[in-house]
């Protein structure tokens, strides 16, 4: 990791949960896992135009393994 970065990247996430679970995350999950424990790093810039569309949600298995893995990398 660089000096200029803090915490670990989506990528380092993704691959620290599919080696540990066997899953598969999307960086749309990570993003909502770590808005729950209030690590956000910038405004979105891809909001949706309308304001009654739906994102998928995180389910609670993958919730617990990005996490974990948030924990790893010390980012909570």
């Amino acid at each position: 990791m660089s000096g200029f970065q803090k915490g670990a990247t989506y990528g380092q996430i993704k691959d620290y949960v599919k080696e540990h679970t066997g899953l598969s995350v999307s960086s749309l999950y990570i993003a909502q896992v770590k808005q729950k424990y209030g690590i956000i790093e910038r405004e979105c810039y891809n909001k949706p135009k309308s304001e009654d569309s739906r994102q998928p949600k995180c389910s609670p298995e993958k919730e617990a393994a990005i996490t974990e893995a948030l924990k790893y990398f010390k980012m909570i």
